[in-house]
């Protein structure tokens, strides 16, 4: 018979004695457990004992880690923490070298268990250790030691970093700016360092000040992979705890200093492989690197600034510079402007006469703008190394040009080009190309005829696998997909959102906020002051009852946008205006939408209130995510398993139904 759940069936070893095997009483005290055990090997004082795994694992046997041990496990009978603590408390004190040395690398083992690091912090053994930091000039295996176990025991967050005292963090960082000093030292001093940024702004201020960048590029060049790792581990907890004008001057200080090329030289295509630890910190640091940009892509271009109107011109100066000629005459400024217009048109503009409208929206916001201007100003084939961002939006935007023409678009087919080129690229940076110049080489291959017989052959393939039951089951999860996009629909218009005004002549600057009541009962609206967010319900005078809504209108039948329909100027306002019908059509609630974003939510979120379907194009392509992601996680048991299209056939019926329970013999 199997043992009870409550007992395992464990060995347990001493050196120098035969095994004993035991049947564990989970429920027993550990006490009496190695009372037992001390028993049978006439060991007095069984409360100086413990028990540790015998496998190398130095993780202290407790009452709450005792569920832990399974059928089969090997024990092995050791000093308890407390004494193996007070010992080592004493041995790293010693005046012997090799009993001190000796000492420390056992407690540098030892520390990674809880229990005996708790014992051993209690006896104030932390001071030791920065005594043997602070006060020692070792370089060697002692200090090596003593900076692991003084990492492990700071591991459990008994003790603050910022208890650290002045003294010993520039010890720390003498060790990370030495050159003749051993590897090890200076990984176990950067890993200290970068433990200690996150914790407080003023260790962050110390150690950005002692450790340079110059210095930290110096061991992102060495051969040894695990210094690099703990060089560019600090180097990201420097980035991330900065604030965001640091974090910029950093940045820009590493682009002088040609860090991708160190990065591609020495990490990348290094002889040792790329370690996924170093994988995570490079898109760490990619990721705040394109982080820099998300100010300029949230700040909209303002029309009243000289430089950013300069910036505008710019392009359309270096485009048709020398085609443009002054013209002359009375007409001089009228055909200027004319001319001008033309040339924007030329360039994609959609407001051409004017082309900073374009660039209000945000994102792409300025950032849209600083690139092109760099793009104007930068040949093609003269690459700047320190610019990566900008280098692939001048592969791109050239591959929007090639594609264009691949596809024979016009100005309306604009969103399907750039559906087009976001897939080339996605597809080609799946690739994981390690260069800017492999990328332009892979993603020009990949033109529009390409592009289309992958499409062909993944929905043929798809069609394949989507069995019918898998298409029954597609079938039944809309609805519960479908309720769940309405309740986000509701919440977003429960968070609600900041509207402009729109006068008959042009967009004002007056701002207006509406959102749901929480209850789904109520819109209130009323007018905002700039700079608010997120203003209050109570601070919104009107409202409207949700009972009141009688019809939602959108683009051409809203009456603010019937007499703009005319104007090309005019179609992004046609495309996101949307009005509320209410009071039996007396009046009506209009809206232009700051995003096509925020129209398809709010169109979806009005249209639930009013009991109708949601027809933004935003709910077809969120049911499709959902719905795709809920059939992968139904479908993970049935991996590699093949879906029958029918269901297996019924067995035929019994030769005789005797096997049968007949009632009426039972109540005779």
């Amino acid at each position: 018979m199997p043992p009870p759940k409550d007992v395992v069936k464990i060995a347990i070893q001493m050196v120098g004695a035969i095994p004993q095997l035991i049947e564990l009483q989970q429920s027993k005290p550990l006490a009496s457990v190695l009372k037992d055990v001390c028993d049978a090997w006439s060991l007095p004082n069984a409360e100086r004992y413990a028990l540790q795994y015998a496998d190398g694992r130095q993780t202290y046997i407790t009452e709450s880690n005792r569920r832990d041990i399974k059928n089969g496990s090997i024990l092995r009978l050791t000093t308890s923490p407390d004494q193996e603590a007070q010992r080592l408390y004493t041995g790293i004190q010693s005046k012997n070298v090799d009993v001190k040395t000796h000492s420390l690398k056992k407690l540098a083992g030892l520390s990674q268990d809880v229990t005996f690091a708790q014992e051993f912090i209690s006896r104030n053994g932390l001071k030791q250790i920065y005594s043997i930091v602070e006060e020692g000039n070792d370089t060697g295996e002692m200090l090596a030691h003593t900076l692991k176990a003084f990492t492990e025991l700071m591991e459990h967050d008994f003790v603050s970093w910022e208890n650290l005292s002045t003294v010993f963090i520039k010890k720390i960082v003498s060790y990370v700016n030495m050159n003749a000093v051993d590897a090890s030292i200076q990984q176990l001093s950067l890993s200290i360092l970068e433990n200690m940024v996150p914790t407080s702004r003023l260790l962050f201020e110390l150690v950005k000040k002692e450790v340079t960048l110059d210095r930290l590029l110096t061991h992102l060049q060495a051969t040894n992979a695990e210094l690099q790792l703990k060089a560019m581990a600090l180097l990201i907890a420097l980035l991330l705890s900065a604030t965001d004008a640091e974090r910029r001057e950093m940045m820009d200080y590493l682009r002088e200093k040609n860090l991708r090329q160190f990065i591609h030289k020495n990490i990348i295509h290094s002889s040792e492989p790329l370690g996924d630890e170093m994988a995570h910190y490079l898109y760490v640091l990619q990721s705040v690197s394109l982080n820099l940009c998300e100010h300029r892509m949230k700040t909209s271009m303002d029309p009243y600034s000289q430089e950013q109107r300069d910036l505008l011109q710019s392009l359309r100066q270096t485009a048709f510079e020398s085609e443009s000629e002054v013209p002359t005459g009375s007409f001089s400024t009228e055909r200027r402007r004319s001319l001008c217009a033309k040339e924007f048109r030329k360039l994609g503009f959609m407001n051409n006469s004017n082309p900073a409208e374009d660039l209000r929206r945000a994102p792409p916001g300025l950032l849209a703008l600083d690139n092109m201007v760099y793009f104007s100003r930068n040949t093609p084939n003269a690459y700047s190394r320190d610019h990566f961002f900008e280098e692939l939006f001048c592969i791109c935007i050239q591959l929007v040009n090639k594609t264009w023409k691949e596809m024979r678009a016009t100005q309306e087919d604009f969103d399907k080009v750039m559906q087009v080129v976001r897939e080339q690229i996605t597809r080609t940076l799946s690739l994981k190309p390690t260069s800017l110049e492999l990328f332009k080489t892979r993603v020009n291959a990949l033109n529009y005829s390409e592009i289309l017989k992958l499409r062909q052959t993944e929905r043929l393939h798809q069609e394949e696998t989507l069995a019918v039951p898998v298409l029954e089951l597609r079938e039944k999860l809309k609805p519960e997909l479908l309720e769940l996009i309405r309740q986000q629909r509701l919440l977003h218009l429960c968070e609600g959102t900041l509207f402009r005004k729109i006068s008959s002549r042009r967009r004002q600057d007056k701002l207006w906020y509406c959102r749901l009541s929480p209850n789904h009962k109520v819109l209130h609206y009323g007018d905002v002051e700039e700079g608010v967010q997120s203003p209050p319900i109570e601070s919104l005078p009107e409202k409207i009852p949700v009972a009141d809504m009688k019809m939602l209108l959108v683009g051409k039948e809203c009456p603010h946008t019937k007499e703009k329909s005319s104007g090309k100027q005019n179609k992004d306002v046609l495309e996101l205006a949307f009005s509320i019908v209410h009071d039996m059509e007396e009046y009506c609630l209009n809206f232009i939408a700051p995003t096509r974003y925020e129209f398809c939510l709010w169109t979806d979120g009005l249209n639930v209130l009013l009991g109708k379907e949601m027809t933004s194009e935003r709910t077809q392509t969120d049911l499709d995510v959902l719905l795709s992601m809920e059939l992968k996680l139904r479908l993970l048991d049935l991996e590699n398993v093949s879906i029958p299209d029918n269901p297996p056939p019924v067995p035929k019926p019994p030769s005789n139904l005797n096997f049968c329970y007949d009632f009426s013999h039972a109540e005779q």
